[in-house]
């Protein structure tokens, strides 16, 4: 036995130097301080815009209030939603153009600033203004354009916030899968319970059936199947004897064993998931929609044409020219007013997530619905995502004069003491095929690679060869058959009545019905397929061949998964990954669009951006085509916006007026923002009925 460990805190191993705690990143949530400052904004001036946005659509019709009055009212209501609720976008507006980068932010600011400052004047000083600009018994005012705008943009942060917090799940689900605490035994042969942090490389660890593997080691007594399936893909339990390696958080089965720790705290595979989970998800790029791309050279167009219109009226217009120079400045910045160009991207995502939804397709972000049509190549995991992910009974063969239904039978009766996927799936075919089974007696598990018993006064044995080559067993009559299935990808195990070899059965991970439709509908739109699995390369190579998948990747490691998408990356290509399992969730948070089954798990789910919920392959292709409709229909949204703007900021500063003597006011700018607005919206909605 190994010496009892003195000092089992947490922190430094004294042995190997290995941190014994997890390096866990900074996990961002519902408590994120941003997330949860922007809230408290939103929330607490929601009543406020509300309440501004009426009084300025209905307070003439109500006349609860004389118009001049009410201007000090909606001025009161705006003041808190301005320089509150919305000092973070001025704050952001500030540092764009200090640092010399204008962008959309600079845009808000601008036109929010605007309209209220315009309005400020309006209120407090009415009679400097034109007649022209009175209506209703006062100089028409703007804050309700200002509160909206603001509410809305602090709406969008709290969905984006929401959305990047939602990464953080994965990382939190993975970790949330290593036990607590280990069972240890001590230099005197005694056990005890410690924390998992209080494990150090060397000891040694006793594993009961139902536990999880505390942490990655060899095993140095007994023997068990462990399901691997989480950090493999592998879909079938894996027998384990002394001198096998095990990884901690995965599952042990039915047998008892001792194992002793090799990799612990930040040196174990899940620790380092969890590690590259978090570096995939901070190496994404950000998502540059085309508004921000000609942001800057609008933001800079729009303040050169808004001075042009003030010093042009000032120096040379009618008088009061510098009143008239201000009114018509301040009119450029409003009808500018990035609403319709803000709305633009947004409302296409919006409508386009509602729809996939509908159609059993959720997308996380915009990013993913953008980046989805440029995919050409898909690497697709093999267990869960191609297949169905769990065992299924396939196949008997039974030794010569030997009847099938009579090994099926004597199988499952004695499976019926063994809690092993496998002889849940034997047990359930022979209740389907209605056999009668008996109650097996002297029930054992031979270390992993079989159980033995009897049933009905006939001495049993079910495992693979090596069960078989310990009894002594010879495996010659059926050994072509047992090759050719698993060539085929099946586990084959063989039974053995009163020490003669009885028959084989074959129990496999079959795969989805859908499959193959899914893979021809995607191989006809130009993608290429590559299946990448923690499954063994043989059973990989012969579920591509069934598939027509030519290039196929066995026994890889979600490292290596992850190295894959980045090599393509590097290459210039544009991947997606599918996947269901732990073992996907680093590449899948690599990709440009992870695509996870929505019949996996929640850390696949949480590092995907696209869930198929049915995990049906097929979804991928109905993803891919909202995709195309979605971006053709954010073209058509933003050149209506940029056109809308091309027209009316020329009418706002004057140019008619040589001509027509038409002037543009601020109202009829509110007006025209708003009905760019609607435009875009209506042409939004147009995604929601194909």
């Amino acid at each position: 036995m190994h010496p009892e460990v003195r000092q089992a805190g947490p922190g430094i191993c004294p042995k190997c130097g290995m941190t014994l705690e997890p390096v866990i990143p900074e996990l961002g949530d519902d408590a994120d301080p941003e997330y949860l400052d922007f809230r408290r904004r939103f929330w607490w001036t929601l009543p406020l815009t509300v309440s501004v946005t009426v009084l300025a659509m209905s307070g003439h019709r109500l006349a609860w209030f004389d118009m001049a009055v009410q201007s000090w009212i909606e001025l009161l209501l705006s003041v808190p939603i301005v320089l509150w609720a919305g000092w973070p976008f001025f704050v952001r507006a500030w540092r764009s153009v200090a640092g010399r980068s204008p962008n959309m932010w600079t845009l808000i600011a601008l036109g929010t600033g605007s309209a209220f400052a315009y309005s400020v004047a309006a209120t407090v000083a009415p009679q400097v203004f034109p007649d022209a600009f009175r209506s209703m018994g006062r100089v028409s005012v703007y804050y309700e354009a200002t509160a909206v705008i603001i509410s809305l943009t602090l709406l969008g942060q709290l969905l984006e916030l929401k959305a990047r917090s939602q990464t953080s799940a994965a990382i939190k689900s993975l970790l949330g899968l290593a036990p607590k605490t280990a069972r240890r035994i001590r230099g005197d042969g005694t056990e005890e319970d410690v924390p998992l942090t209080h494990v150090h490389v060397g000891d040694l660890l006793r594993v009961r059936p139902g536990e999880k593997v505390p942490v990655d080691g060899v095993v140095t007594e007994g023997g068990s199947a462990v399901d691997e399936s989480m950090l493999t893909g592998e879909p079938l339990p894996v027998s384990k004897r002394v001198g096998d390696r095990v990884i901690g958080a995965t599952l042990n089965t039915h047998g008892a064993m001792v194992m002793r720790s090799e990799r612990v705290g930040s040196a174990t595979m899940l620790s380092q998931i969890v590690q590259m989970v978090a570096q995939a998800q901070r190496s994404k790029a950000p998502m540059q929609r085309m508004a921000d791309w000609v942001a800057g050279y609008f933001v800079l167009a729009v303040v050169f044409v808004a001075l042009a219109t003030f010093f042009g009226w000032g120096l040379f217009g009618p008088e009061p020219r510098w009143v008239y120079g201000l009114i018509n400045a301040v009119a450029v910045l409003i009808i500018a007013c990035p609403c319709a160009l803000g709305l633009a991207t947004p409302m296409s995502i919006m409508v386009a997530t509602g729809r996939g939804a509908g159609q059993g397709v959720l997308f996380r972000d915009a990013a993913a619905i953008e980046n989805l049509r440029k995919v050409g190549t898909l690497i697709i995991d093999k267990t869960g995502t191609l297949t169905e992910g769990r065992p299924a009974f396939d196949r008997v063969v039974a030794a010569p004069g030997r009847d099938a239904d009579e090994v099926l039978r004597l199988a499952a009766s004695l499976d019926q003491g063994s809690e092993h996927p496998l002889a849940d799936a034997i047990v359930r075919a022979a209740r389907e095929r209605g056999l009668v089974l008996d109650t097996p007696d002297d029930f054992e598990s031979a270390s992993g690679i079989g159980v033995l018993g009897s049933v009905a006064g006939r001495r049993l044995a079910l495992g693979n060869g090596a069960l078989m080559q310990q009894l002594g067993i010879p495996l010659d009559p059926l050994a072509e058959h047992a090759e050719a299935l698993r060539a085929e990808g099946a586990s084959v195990m063989h039974l053995a009545v009163d020490n003669q070899l009885f028959g084989l059965l074959a129990v496999s991970d079959p795969i989805k019905p859908s499959t193959s439709e899914a893979l021809a509908a995607l191989r006809a739109e130009g993608i290429r397929i590559v299946m990448a699995t923690g499954d063994g390369l043989t059973t990989a190579r012969s579920v591509g061949a069934r598939l027509g998948i030519d290039e196929v990747y066995g026994e890889v490691k979600p490292a290596d998964k992850l190295d894959l998408v980045r090599s393509l990356q590097e290459r210039g290509e544009v991947v997606a990954m599918a996947g269901d399992g732990i073992n996907d969730a680093p590449a899948l948070a690599k990709a440009d669009v992870g695509i996870a089954m929505g019949t996996g798990t929640d850390v696949a789910m949480n590092s995907a951006q696209v869930t198929l919920v049915k995990g049906d392959l097929r979804g991928i292709a109905v993803a891919r085509a909202l995709s195309e409709q979605t971006v053709r229909n954010m073209k058509q949204n933003l050149a209506f916006a940029f056109l809308y703007n091309a027209l009316g900021i020329p009418v706002a500063a004057g140019v008619l007026f040589p001509f027509t003597g038409w002037l543009l006011s601020p109202l009829i700018a509110a007006l025209a923002m708003s009905f760019s607005s609607a435009s875009v919206i209506a042409n939004a909605l147009r995604l929601s009925r194909r």
